[in-house]
C-alpha cells in the first residue's frame, strides 16, 4: 500500500483498456539520442488530432485508452497556440521556439518548436471540389456514428461559398452517388438527412467511386478533396491495407487529397483512418460530439482544407557543445 504525504493524492493503478475489436497502431516514443552521434532530428509537420479526442472518449467513460491509441504528437497538436502568423504568402511559415525546465527532471529542458502557416484570407482562397464519402453500413447505425456524421457535414456545408461544389457518395454493400455536384446548401443537407445505415462495408468500392467523381469534377487550381466519414471498418472489396494505400497515393499524386473523419466505438479502426489520411496528404480527426464537429469542420476546416505546402519536413540540429542528448516527444 502506498501512503501519500499530507496534501498529496496518489491515484490508483489502472490498467489500460483492452481494445477488443477496435484497432490501433501506436508507435513507441522515439528513444534518447546522443548529439555526438545523431545531431540532427528530422520530423514531419503534418497535423492530426484524432488521438486526443479518442482518448478523451475513453476517459469520459471512466477507463484508460488502450496504450496504442495514445500518440504524443496528437495530444500536443490538438490545441491552438496562437503563434505569430506570417504576413504574406512569400514566407509561408513562422517558427517560434521556447525552452522550459522539465517539471519531472531539473537537469533536462523541454524545447518547444511552434510552426504557424500563412492563413489564406477567405476572399483569396481557391474554389473547392469536395466529395463527401460516407459510410452508411450497418456498423454506423448508432447515435455516435451516422447521425453525428450528418450533423458534422451539415456544418461544413454551411461554411462553403458559391464557387465551391459538393458531391455525396455513400457505401454499404455497394457504392453509389446520391448527390451530384452542387453548391446549394439546402440540397446538401437534404441529401445528408435522407441517409440511413444498413448492410456490409464496401469501403474500397466507395473510395474508387469518390475519386472518380472528384476527377470528373476537378477544379484546376482549386482544392480537390475526398472527405471520408466512417468508423474505419472496411470488410468488403479492397480491404488489403497495401492496396488501399497504393490507390490513395496514386490519386494524391494527381492532386486529389483525402481527409479522414473517424466516428463511433466498438469496432473503430483508427489504424486504418490514420494511414489513409497520411498517405492522402490530408488530415485525420476523431469526432465524438457535436462540439468536436464544430471545432474540426467549422473553426479549423479553413486551415486544414487549403494547402500552402506539401510533404514538408523540419530538421533541428543540436550543438554538441551545449546539448548532450535529446528525445523527440512529438511533432
Amino acid at each position: 500500500m502506498v501512503r501519500a504525504a499530507p496534501g498529496y493524492y496518489v491515484p490508483p493503478v489502472v490498467v489500460p483498456t483492452d481494445p477488443g475489436r477496435e484497432r490501433y497502431d501506436g508507435n513507441e516514443i522515439s528513444p534518447v539520442k546522443l548529439v555526438s552521434a545523431e545531431p540532427v532530428s528530422t520530423f514531419s509537420v503534418d497535423v492530426d488530432t484524432g488521438a486526443y479526442a479518442n482518448a478523451r472518449r475513453f476517459l469520459t467513460q471512466g477507463t484508460l485508452p488502450p496504450r496504442d491509441a495514445v500518440r504524443t504528437e496528437e495530444m500536443i497538436n490538438y490545441f491552438r497556440y496562437y503563434y505569430a502568423a506570417p504576413e504574406t504568402r512569400a514566407v509561408p511559415f513562422n517558427v517560434t521556439t521556447d525552452v522550459a525546465r522539465t517539471p519531472w527532471n531539473e537537469n533536462t529542458r523541454l524545447l518547444r518548436i511552434g510552426l504557424r502557416g500563412y492563413d489564406l484570407p477567405r476572399k483569396d482562397r481557391p474554389p473547392a471540389n469536395l466529395v463527401f464519402l460516407l459510410d452508411v453500413s450497418g456498423s454506423m447505425n448508432s447515435a455516435d456514428k451516422l447521425p453525428l456524421v450528418k450533423t458534422a457535414l451539415s456544418r461544413l456545408a454551411g461554411e462553403l461559398s458559391q464557387k465551391d461544389r459538393v458531391s455525396v457518395v455513400v457505401y454499404a454493400g455497394a457504392a453509389g452517388l446520391v448527390l451530384e455536384p452542387t453548391n446549394d446548401t439546402r440540397k446538401i443537407r437534404d441529401a445528408l438527412n435522407r441517409l440511413e445505415a444498413g448492410g456490409s462495408t464496401a469501403g474500397g468500392a466507395g473510395l474508387k467511386l469518390a475519386y472518380q467523381i472528384a476527377r470528373d469534377n476537378r477544379i484546376e487550381g482549386g482544392v480537390n478533396r475526398v472527405i471520408l466519414a466512417t468508423d474505419g471498418d472496411f470488410n468488403v472489396g479492397v480491404t488489403d491495407s497495401k492496396a488501399l494505400i497504393e490507390m490513395i497515393e496514386k490519386e494524391r499524386d494527381s492532386g486529389i487529397t483525402l481527409t479522414a473523419l473517424g466516428f463511433g466505438t466498438g469496432n473503430y479502426n483508427e489504424a486504418m483512418m490514420e494511414q489513409v489520411a497520411n498517405h492522402g496528404n490530408g488530415n485525420y480527426a476523431y469526432i465524438d460530439s457535436a462540439l468536436e464537429a464544430e471545432k474540426v469542420l467549422s473553426a479549423e476546416m479553413q486551415s486544414t482544407l487549403f494547402t500552402i505546402a506539401k510533404a514538408v519536413k523540419i530538421q533541428v540540429e543540436f550543438n554538441p557543445a551545449q546539448v548532450k542528448a535529446y528525445r523527440l516527444l512529438g511533432y
